[in-house]
């Protein structure tokens, strides 16, 4: 664990006997993830819905590994899982649901589950690990949102609603704790070929594999940035949409 008042370390030692919490861990982003920090030397705990998946993933990985069955949409399950856990490095929130939905098919179901797992969960679990972290003024928190978090698109009503609510979740608390022992990065990805972006019907250019997401998120994690977005050729059209005036880009992406 991080000694009290020593900020969490950069470069390619800084996750070696370190704990990491990574929710969301079951398959995926989160699972390659898993794999890439295990390589590295970090002590992890995984933690998802579906106790059978992560028993497998704690038997694949080569370093040391543990399970915790959490459901994100319950605060009380929540907190039961972070007092089993206990004080970590690290935490890294991955956990997500999408469906692609426009307004005019909007199911209300489906929006709050992306709404309560993509962002109101990830709050969750920050409200839980966060006060032990800054007690011993030392942590780190690793948030992923979106590139389609930056701003609307069409067809992504409730998956970039719950996105651009991590993004400045993570944008705030780095407000709030820069200049402390406790770093927050927020990592904010393309298309990655999952069981999610199975669902889409569309073009998904730029798509990535997990293991080259991840492979993302470790530099960042390694680095003192706060935010990447990637692919980054791709993700200058989501940043660059910032600055078009409205009538404009509603009228490119409508």
């Amino acid at each position: 664990m991080s000694e009290a008042g020593n900020e969490a370390p950069v470069g390619p030692t800084a996750l070696v006997d370190r704990t990491y919490w990574i929710v969301g861990a079951s398959e995926g982003l989160g699972r390659a993830l898993a794999h890439r920090l295990s390589r590295m030397g970090a002590r992890l705990v995984v933690s998802a819905r579906s106790a059978e998946r992560l028993e497998s993933l704690v038997a694949e990985l080569p370093g040391r590994a543990r399970a915790e069955v959490i459901d994100v949409r319950d605060r009380a399950s929540v907190a039961d899982a972070a007092k089993r856990v206990g004080p970590v490095d690290g935490l890294i929130y991955m956990a997500g649901v999408y469906w692609p939905m426009s307004a005019q098919t909007l199911d209300a179901e489906q929006l709050e589950s992306m709404c309560d797992i993509n962002f109101t969960g990830a709050a969750r679990c920050v409200a839980e690990a966060l006060p032990a972290m800054v007690a011993r003024d030392a942590g780190h928190i690793v948030l992923v949102g979106s590139l389609s978090g930056f701003r609307g698109l069409p067809g992504a009503t409730g998956y970039g609603a719950s996105k651009a609510g991590v993004m400045y979740l993570a944008e705030g608390l780095r407000a709030d704790l820069r200049g402390s022992g406790i770093r927050v990065q927020l990592a904010n990805p393309g298309f990655i070929r999952t069981r999610l972006t199975d669902k889409n019907n569309f073009s998904m250019p730029f798509m990535m594999e997990p293991d080259e997401a991840a492979g993302q998120i470790v530099e960042l994690m390694m680095s003192d940035a706060f935010a990447r977005s990637f692919p980054a050729a791709f993700s200058w059209l989501f940043r660059g949409s910032r600055f078009l005036p409205d009538w404009l880009y509603y009228r490119l992406v409508g």
